[in-house]
Formats: C-alpha cells, structure tokens, sequence
C-alpha cells in the first residue's frame, strides 16, 4: 500500500488553498497555522513519529478525537477553541477529498466528527467604573504611557479584536476633518468607525511620539517593531494590576483584549437599544452572534418587563391550619387580663 506524505499537501493548503482559492484572511492562516502545530505535535507523540514523515493514512479519526480530547484535558481549552481546531482539520480533510480520492472513507470519517456543544455564558464585560480605571492606569508622562493609553482608548472605543487592533496600520487612522478608523475585521471584512474626541486626543499624543520607525503599523514596540498579540496582552495585564489598587473589583477579573471589547458592544446596546447597530459597530456579519450581548444586559430585560402588565394577586388572608400555628395565633390576638388590684 502506498503510503501519502502530509507534509508537501499541507504546505498546499496553507499557502495557496487558503489564501489563493479561499481569500482567507492572515489571521484565518495563522489561526489554522497554529492548530496543525498543536495537532502535528500531538500525533508526533502519540505515534513517534517525526512530523515531516508523518502519512495521511495515520491520522485516521480515533486519532483526532485523542487530540480534540488532549485540548480539552491537558490544555483545558474551552469547547469554543476546540471546535476552532477541529474546523480547521475538516477544511484540511476536505482539501484532501480530490488530491487523494483514495483516502475517501477514512476522511469521511474524520469529517463526520461532530462539534462539540459549548454553553451559552454570559459574556463577561466591565463596569463603568472598572473601564475607567483601566484607561486611566498608563501614566502618559512618557513614550509607553502615551502609546498604551492610545491602545486602550481605541481598544475599547471601537471593540476590537487584538488581532484588528496590532493590524492597523498609519493610513488606517483619520484625525481630519473628522476622527475615524478603518479596521480590518475576520474574513477581511472591513468597517469605518467615528471615534471620540478623547480617543482622537490620545492618538494624536501618541503619533507625536512615535517616530519614524519602518513598521507601517499604528502601534510599535520599544524596538520600532509592530505590537504582537502577546505584547499587547501583557501590556493590559501588567495596567488592569495597577488598576486594581485603585478599583478593588478589578482584582476579581481576568482583563483581556476581548473583555474590552465586551464592554464596549455592552454600552452602546445600553445606549442605543438597537442591535442591528451594535452588530455593525462590532463587525459581526450574523445579528445571532450579537444576540449574546442581550443576555448580559439587564436594562433589555426591564424594559420588556415594564412592557407588559403584571398578573394581579388573588386577595385573602392567611388561615393557619396547624395547631400549633393555631394556638399561637390565637394567643397573639387575645386580650390580656388586666390585674385585679
């Protein structure tokens, strides 16, 4: 039987599959990058085999559900980030389906692997209180200061994704004549948004002092190299501590990127109390993905509920029945004999 090298077809699929014949966006090859890195390795060691001489013919389904469940156990990934890999190696396997028709019934069987069921959580988000005190932690008395309070500002002003947030570039930002962002959102769509005059401030503070560096990018590191997705997440890490000293409720939580922008798709429903323009704000192309926001706010809730008018309550009063209850009822409302003189 002859076996089929994977190495030379994935390299296919992640440099012309995806971003030739699918326009994948960077951050959809990155993403599905990184799974076949996590996958690879784990099938590496679980075979013992190197990952260059790896065969189709031994990554059969049993295999892929080890390591959907290693994710799961060993990782402790949550089942969102389970089902991302596993999409990612149902698109592969579906590449697969005409280079090696051979390999059909065993690729059938991978592809019938079903998603895993996620709970529906309330998304987690800050108070009013708690997002100031994370704008206000950078000190912007020097360069870091300023480009960190930039990020955030912008961060929560238009609730980007980190990966749209390291990926703006110098010409994707307009001070004049009015303040506004183009952001490139997944699936390479994209979105103009208008921007505060505060937000608007701190970036023109921190294109100050920027610098001419060779990134195109908006925000760069202390090395004038574009902000990385770790960079960042440090970066909000090491302020949200800072700023919990001042807000203790802080201490509580775990800030990241995505919370910011939570909170943000958070205070424009309360604002607007219209989804359709939330899930524009947000760049969401399915109004069901937004829908999630309407679970975390209670004022959506309330406004239903002063809508309709409440049942009324049957009157009547209360008839103990236990003799117990009873004598001690009755003991309450007899009259006390007064004392003879």
């Amino acid at each position: 039987m002859i076996m089929t090298p994977i190495a030379p077809h994935i390299t296919a699929f992640l440099q012309q599959r995806l971003p030739v014949e699918r326009n994948a966006s960077d951050n959809t090859c990155d993403s599905y990058a990184y799974a076949f890195k996590l996958f690879f390795e784990y099938a590496s060691d679980f075979l013992k085999v190197p990952p260059a001489a790896m065969r189709l013919e031994q990554l059969d389904a049993p295999l892929v559900i080890a390591f959907l469940n290693h994710l799961e156990t060993a990782r402790e990934n949550q089942p969102s980030s389970r089902n991302t890999r596993l999409t990612a190696i149902k698109s592969f396997m579906h590449f697969m389906t005409y280079r090696v028709p051979s390999a059909m019934e065993q690729i059938q069987r991978i592809l019938a692997i079903p998603a895993k069921r996620a709970e529906s959580r309330l998304v987690k988000h800050l108070t009013v209180e708690e997002m100031q005190s994370i704008l206000d932690a950078p000190v912007p008395n020097h360069r870091d200061g300023i480009r960190d309070r930039a990020m955030f500002h912008l961060c929560f002003a238009a609730a980007l994704r980190v990966s749209e947030l390291i990926g703006l570039q110098l010409d994707d930002v307009k001070l004049q004549p009015h303040a506004s962002v183009l952001v490139h959102g997944k699936g390479r769509k994209q979105r103009c948004l208008p921007l505060w005059k505060e937000t608007a401030s701190a970036l023109r503070a921190w294109l100050a002092v920027r610098g001419t560096v060779f990134a195109p990018e908006l925000f760069v590191n202390a090395r004038g190299e574009a902000m990385t997705r770790s960079g960042f997440e440090y970066i909000l890490h090491k302020h949200a501590q800072s700023a919990a000293a001042r807000c203790t409720s802080l201490s509580t939580k775990r800030v990241s990127p995505h919370v910011l922008r939570h909170t943000c798709a958070l205070t424009m429903l309360q604002a607007t109390k219209d989804l359709r323009k939330v899930a524009l704000w947000l760049g969401h192309a399915h109004m069901q993905t937004t829908e999630m926001y309407t679970r975390a706010d209670p004022s959506v809730k309330l406004e239903a509920l002063e809508s309709v008018i409440a049942p009324k309550l049957r009157s009547g009063r209360f008839k103990a029945t236990d003799q117990l209850i009873a004598s001690l009822t009755a003991r309450t409302i007899m009259p006390r004999k007064q004392p003879s003189k």
